[in-house]
């Protein structure tokens, strides 16, 4: 995964860089409420700074299709995000003469019809505003849009710190780990990670799948999973999966035990049993202590864990215990330095948050789409742009 970084840019001074960041934050009666991804964008601000550049920053805010929506203005996340830099911060329209500040917040690059469909001539009009380009939003580098891909054909192009960074840990967690690799892989539904199940099982030697996705597996293996969430037309596509794993020497653990209830809520009466003794109204709300044991023994034998989906119903106490458990095993681990830890997905970092590990993690993406991609093994069009 060979890519530049904003020293091989060399020299900025008196030069502009168009950076392509991800300020896609959330917002209430005009102001942001979570200024997580405006923090991100402070490193490469700072680099650029530091060798002599100022910064255009392109970035989209939610879904306006191509027309101008004024909700979806970034004009409102200029100021928090001026108090995060620690610099001046303007505004423009595409078009307009921008602004002498220090840094300056081009307008939603999806207000126009061409980003999406990476058409040449905005990127064109997007690379008009700098000399070089850099691409600081992994978030976004799933998607071949024109201030992702399409514009780094036109300038000398770069990773940013965060880019550079998130780049850097996914490729010692997949690209070329230290293994013995396992990966966690929880969720609802197997449907939504068929083809991250289907690349990890020739990637890692230890495949662990939790969640809802753990009961359609049982199910094909022939148990009663009671009332428990089954994709159970994917009977066929688990068995397949299983029998791939095995023949590239993954090892597939699925519960042993499990926690069942009769209501889906939180502190519903629940009762611990073994993953073959589930039956009539009952369903699989978490893995069991039993599977957590086991499961943290093969974390201590393995040198990089790779992370996405929760063990079971984190979101209601006490279904939350086996992934708390779990994270903290590998926090505990992660923390030591015997275990690199890798983790992304929505749901992912809202778990590892709720256990009170996200800062002995090796690295945590906010990444959603992109590094559901980069699990499945594609080739993501942000990042191949810049090779």
């Amino acid at each position: 995964m060979a890519f530049k970084t904003i020293k091989d840019l060399g020299d900025l001074t008196g030069k502009t860089a168009v950076v392509r960041v991800d300020i896609n934050v959330p917002m209430q009666d005009g102001k942001v409420t979570d200024a997580t991804r405006l923090h991100a964008v402070k490193p490469t601000v700072d680099a650029i700074a530091a060798a002599g550049g100022r910064s255009v920053l392109l970035a989209h805010f939610g879904r306006p299709k191509g027309k101008v929506v004024p909700e979806m203005s970034l004009k409102p996340v200029v100021p928090a995000l001026a108090d995060v830099l620690g610099r001046s911060v303007g505004f423009a329209e595409l078009g307009d003469d921008l602004p002498a500040d220090d840094v300056v917040v081009l307008e939603n690059t999806r207000f126009f019809e061409g980003e999406e469909k990476n058409d040449p001539e905005l990127a064109a009009k997007f690379a008009e505003l700098g000399d070089v380009y850099v691409n600081d939003a992994f978030s976004a580098a799933h998607r071949a849009h024109a201030s992702t891909a399409a514009i780094a054909k036109l300038l000398p192009a770069a990773a940013g710190e965060t880019m550079g960074a998130e780049l850097k840990a996914l490729e010692n967690a997949l690209g070329t780990p230290v293994k013995p690799v396992v990966a966690v892989v929880g969720g609802a539904k197997v449907s939504s990670k068929l083809a991250v199940l289907e690349n990890l099982v020739e990637q890692v030697d230890h495949l662990i799948i939790g969640g809802g996705m753990a009961n359609t597996f049982l199910f094909a293996q022939g148990m009663d999973i009671g009332a428990s969430l089954c994709e159970k037309d994917l009977k066929d596509t688990a068995l397949t999966i299983l029998s791939k794993a095995k023949d590239a020497g993954c090892k597939v653990h699925l519960p042993s035990d499990v926690v069942v209830a009769t209501e889906f809520k939180a502190h519903a009466a629940n009762e611990t049993k073994g993953a073959d003794a589930v039956s009539g109204a009952e369903m699989i709300l978490d893995a069991g202590s039993a599977t957590v044991a086991d499961l943290a023994e093969v974390l201590k034998v393995s040198k990089t864990l790779v992370w996405n989906g929760p063990m079971g119903a984190f979101e209601m106490e006490p279904f939350d215990a086996a992934t708390v458990a779990l994270a903290k095993a590998a926090g505990e681990l992660s923390e030591a330095g015997s275990l690199l830890t890798v983790a992304g997905g929505g749901d992912t970092v809202a778990a590892l948050a709720h256990a009170g590990v996200k800062e002995q993690f090796t690295h945590i993406s906010t990444a959603g789409g992109a590094f559901l991609e980069w699990m499945e093994g594609k080739e993501l069009p942000g990042v191949a742009a810049l090779g």
